[in-house]
């Protein structure tokens, strides 16, 4: 194996294997350097896809909870989980999933280099592992991902206070558990514990459930969670957790200053996700950083030459940018043709999907009607409820709303809110639509089959002229 590449990308995550396979198609010579034992990042082995694997156990569960209503015949025992087929099951989707990529690997004639990678001066890195090597390229790309944090005075001790990473192999259902933050991912293991039989309560330090998406989404989710006993809390700061043999104590201060006393089997911390740069030598090769992420600029150049960084990693000089998988495969791809010779394709920021797999599900593309006034905008906006669709009857899943927001004076379309069944589906056409420039006008005349969930965004269309035909 030659240790002279095009490309060094360290980290085989949601935004480096996509880059590497991208630069090899292109005719580049690539190596990814990863040290975990299998290749996909943290969204492959413990965050996008074995979550999504035990909502859908969820799913199944919730309709053979409904089974008399379906006219489905189960036995004398009420539906419950065999958490260790679960697991089983979940186990098996991520093997086949990670077993894809290194055949994808090998198909693009990639080399795959086991252990942690250290920058190691101008175009080299260090790889310690297997074997101890000095790989050196024109080119090299840090895509190192990030991985759970915590808050000042809360220590995850992985046995009763944990993250998504100690939540997804758990062996027994909890009988109660506390989500400390309701973004995409506190919301989506709430769903998952309470639908398995935990008691479950979520603690949200801002005014608001999911408070990143529309406020209409976020009351709504707020609705849906009290219809299905999920207690939560907003405006309120957990100060301290004391974990014990089998338990852990948390002491929250509430919206009035009072303090509460709960105690759970597990808290679940999920208030975001810090950068991965230990051990990468990033300070040592002068690179810029802002707050523990590499600053990079609009086309992912950081400041040292020849090295570039995509992903969960970077961060710009506008702050906010959205740690998503899908996203980190964009700009890796991007990257790759630029490295590669090609054109920038610069991505619009305001166009990325954002998707929770909680029940019901989420998802939304463009501003909200907040952030599209504050731009100075002047916005109207159109609302159709899910719960008049016949698909959604027929499916017994009508909880949930779309919501189109747009500007007067051209009717072009601005953002799309979604909240109901499919959501994380239904958002494609949305996107597409700000893609494109479209207008209300056009979404309007795109016929929607029937009967689908997709009429909900034809309707919400309508709506957003006045013009709703079946509301």
């Amino acid at each position: 194996m030659a240790n002279q590449y095009d490309v060094i990308i360290i980290g085989a995550g949601t935004g480096g294997y996509p880059a590497a396979i991208r630069a090899a198609q292109l005719g580049l010579k690539v190596a990814v350097v990863e040290r975990q034992k299998a290749l996909g990042g943290t969204c492959l082995n413990w965050g996008c896809i074995p979550t999504k694997a035990l909502l859908e156990h969820a799913h199944a569960l919730k309709i053979a909870q409904g089974a008399k209503e379906w006219g489905l015949i189960l036995g004398p025992e009420a539906p419950r989980i065999d958490m260790k087929q679960v697991q089983a099951r979940k186990d098996k989707t991520v093997t086949i999933l990670t077993r894809g990529i290194e055949f994808l690997f090998k198909k693009n004639n990639i080399d795959w280099i086991k252990g942690a990678a250290r920058l190691a001066g101008a175009g080299k890195v260090e790889v310690t592992g297997e074997t101890a090597q000095t790989l050196t390229a024109a080119q090299i790309v840090i895509a190192t991902g990030s991985s759970a944090r915590s808050v000042p005075g809360i220590e995850i001790d992985r046995k009763r206070i944990i993250t998504s990473d100690e939540a997804i192999f758990l062996k027994d259902v909890p009988k109660s558990i506390v989500v400390m933050g309701s973004g995409p991912i506190g919301v989506e293991f709430a769903t998952v514990f309470k639908r398995f039989g935990s008691d479950v309560t979520v603690v949200e330090l801002l005014p608001h459930l999911v408070p990143l998406e529309d406020e209409a989404i976020s009351a709504e989710l707020e609705k849906s969670f009290r219809r299905q006993g999920i207690s939560f809390h907003t405006s309120t700061t957990v100060t301290s957790a004391k974990p014990g043999a089998d338990s852990v104590g948390i002491e929250m201060t509430m919206p009035d200053g009072t303090t509460k006393k709960i105690t759970a089997e597990y808290l679940l911390v999920a208030t975001g996700r810090g950068p991965v740069t230990t051990g990468l030598g990033a300070e040592e090769a002068r690179l810029k950083m802002v707050k523990g992420y590499i600053w990079v600029d609009s086309e992912f150049r950081t400041s040292v030459p020849n090295i570039s960084a995509v992903g969960d990693v970077i961060t710009f000089d506008t702050p906010g940018h959205l740690q998503l998988a899908h996203l980190s495969t964009a700009e890796g791809i991007a990257l790759a043709e630029r490295l590669a010779g090609k054109p920038f394709q610069a991505i619009n920021y305001d166009q990325v999907p954002k998707c929770t797999y909680c029940d019901p599900e989420i998802s939304s593309v463009g501003l909200t009607e907040k952030q599209a006034i504050e731009r100075g905008y002047d916005v109207r906006v159109g609302t159709f409820p899910f719960g008049v669709l016949g698909r959604a009857r027929i499916a017994g899943e009508t909880e949930g709303l779309v919501k189109i927001v747009a500007e007067k004076k051209y009717d072009e379309i601005l953002g799309v809110h979604i909240i109901g069944p499919r959501a994380t589906e239904l958002i494609a056409e949305a996107t597409l639509a700000l893609r494109l420039e479209s207008t209300v006008e056009e979404l309007i005349r795109t016929i929607h089959a029937h009967p689908t969930m997709s009429e909900a965004v034809g309707e919400a269309a309508h709506a957003t002229h006045g013009a709703a035909i079946h509301a």
